[in-house]
């Protein structure tokens, strides 16, 4: 517990810190399994529930590595348990697994879902979907896999069957709940419609005007910002307030923001939104982009943090508060021609939602039943 605290704190490549953590895993397990047989797998477990919930223990959702990682054991994993059944051990186990599923299935699940809902605010047609999905998979493989040679071992009736049941059970309830999770969630009216949802940093009038517009733009927009002043004035407009702290959030310590396809970083410090991009990069399932520092810019990060910036090359950050105080804002309209004088395009919001930003480097092309958003001098 020690080591996982120091590896916590201490800023090590995920690589690295990853592999030291499966080292003290796989130690514990041992010296477990050393001291009573069939202990290291339940050690494991509750080592790991143990030290999630330690209070200065602080770990990313999303590690690429560790993800990584794991696919390929839980793979040779299932590859090995497939290679140890065969079609004469399934013969006597079939039909009570598939009895054993439909038990799962109909009664355990759903009511462990609404059980474990209970007195919180989750809907009740999301409760039962979360009823409905749960296929058995690592778990249930680990364990057999883990006692059921050994309880053969000692002739322990139907010891034997365990391994195949198991299998029948996870083969049913992934082909159930991977053909039917969609036409389920759509009959619950629990999907998420696949429009983009941008998260935009900072508050400024200028980019509240901009969140303004792409929700105006049919967009699902959450903004972001640290000041108490730009807090106050994204509420005042009606915009959905990110909770917790940027970072925390986005590195999973806190409020995690989950559907984000898009990062905006429009904050009035440079330097800030050069670093958050690089730190956001790795944690976030979305794009994430940047305003551009000014040409002669002296910060200590952003003019050499390199990325893709957003807009046209001159419009900078400073150029696009230069020009919000001389009266230029933000607005939407069709795509029936191309930018007037005076117009300059932001992004391109598709007719199905897709936000398709204007950068540096790339001119997305409007067609007809696009929605611009542009920035309007007046």
């Amino acid at each position: 517990g020690v080591l996982w605290l120091v590896l916590g704190r201490v800023r090590l490549s995920e690589e690295l810190a990853t592999s030291v953590q499966l080292a003290a895993v796989i130690g514990v397990a041992a010296a477990c399994d050393a001291l009573r047989d069939d202990t290291g797998l339940i050690s494991a477990v509750v080592m790991g529930m143990a030290l999630a919930n330690l209070p200065g223990l602080e770990l990313p959702t999303r590690r690429p590595f560790f993800e990584t990682l794991v696919s390929l054991i839980i793979g040779l994993l299932f590859v090995s348990i497939s290679a140890t059944v065969t079609p004469e051990s399934l013969r006597h186990v079939v039909l009570p697994s598939l009895a054993l599923t439909a038990l799962l299935v109909l009664v355990t699940r759903p009511l462990i879902a609404h059980l474990a809902a209970a007195g919180t605010d989750v809907p009740a047609r999301e409760r039962w979907f979360i009823g409905w999905m749960a296929p058995r998979g690592i778990v249930a493989a680990a364990t057999a896999s883990t006692f059921s040679a050994e309880l053969a071992a000692h002739h322990i009736a139907g010891a034997g069957r365990i391994l195949p049941a198991t299998f029948v059970v996870i083969v049913a309830t992934v082909t159930l709940y991977g053909l039917t999770a969609f036409p389920v969630a759509r009959r619950l009216g629990v999907l998420r419609p696949s429009r983009s949802r941008p998260l935009l940093v900072g508050g400024a009038p200028w980019a509240v005007d901009l969140a303004r517009a792409l929700s105006a733009a049919g967009l699902d927009v959450l903004m972001w910002a640290g000041a108490d002043e730009e807090r106050t004035r994204i509420e005042a407009a009606g915009l959905e307030l990110a909770p917790g702290e940027l970072m925390a959030s986005a590195e999973g310590i806190g409020a995690v923001l989950e559907g984000i396809t898009d990062v905006l970083l429009l904050t009035g410090e440079d330097d800030f939104n050069a670093l958050a991009s690089l730190t956001l990069r790795e944690s976030v399932e979305g794009t994430v982009r940047r305003l551009a520092p000014s040409a002669a810019s002296e910060g200590v990060v952003a003019p050499y943090a390199g990325g893709e910036a957003l807009f046209d090359a001159d419009l900078t950050r400073p150029e696009i508060v230069r020009r919000y105080e001389a009266g230029a804002r933000v607005v939407t309209r069709t795509a029936d021609g191309p930018p007037a004088a005076g117009e300059h395009v932001l992004f391109v919001v598709r007719p199905e939602g897709r936000l398709v930003p204007v950068t540096d480097g790339v001119r997305p092309e409007p067609v007809p039943g696009d929605t611009l958003v542009l920035l309007t001098e007046t």
